[in-house]
């Protein structure tokens, strides 16, 4: 079965973004765009809430083309290009959509359907409201967290409304240079 891991950035107040959703305090560097890049290249499939996709949408399918990308922009584009997309929405459609499926309804019944998909594990990125509605249906597998050297105070926390406590397992931990330190985490289902 496959798993569903959630991708954030975090301030170590549990924040994914400030109160009008900025991200401005997050810290990326090549170190870390290396380190993610390895990683999510073995995904075939991401999944986002409308939002972020739409963010993704607008950024990631060209940026790779342009005179001045990165190394970075580059093969992320070419990854997005080529990953399979879900995006929870119920007011987008899938007309027009390369590689990406909707979902808007029935969200346990489709998520598991999912995850019982051929492939490999799939991410979950950024997507706060995704990532709550998600964690309410115990749909989460794991957390692969960027934990920023910084305490916003107030923002989009990324655990709330929590129902029942959620037992984890630290797969995984590594500081960088930034003083970002990554924390990968299983969920222990029951």
């Amino acid at each position: 079965m496959r798993k569903i891991i959630s991708f954030m950035h975090i301030s170590l107040d549990g924040f994914v973004a400030g109160p009008n959703g900025e991200m401005n305090w997050i810290k990326v560097d090549e170190e870390i765009f290396d380190h993610v890049g390895k990683r999510i290249s073995e995904g075939d499939t991401a999944l986002y809430g409308r939002v972020t996709y739409q963010m993704m949408e607008n950024y990631w399918p060209t940026v790779g083309d342009k005179p001045n990308a990165s190394k970075h922009d580059i093969e992320h584009s070419k990854w997005y290009n080529n990953v399979q997309k879900i995006v929870l929405s119920k007011t987008m459609t899938e007309e027009d959509l390369r590689n990406t499926k909707i979902i808007s309804d029935n969200l346990p019944e489709r998520i598991n359907d999912l995850k019982q998909q051929a492939g490999n594990e799939i991410l979950l990125f950024g997507s706060p409201t995704a990532t709550h509605s998600l964690i309410q249906l115990n749909l989460i597998d794991g957390y692969w967290l960027f934990v920023n050297p910084i305490i916003l105070g107030r923002g989009i926390p990324l655990f709330e409304n929590i129902k029942d406590k959620i037992k984890l397992t630290l797969s995984n931990s590594r500081q960088f240079t930034s003083g970002v330190t990554e924390l990968s985490y299983t969920v222990n289902k029951q």
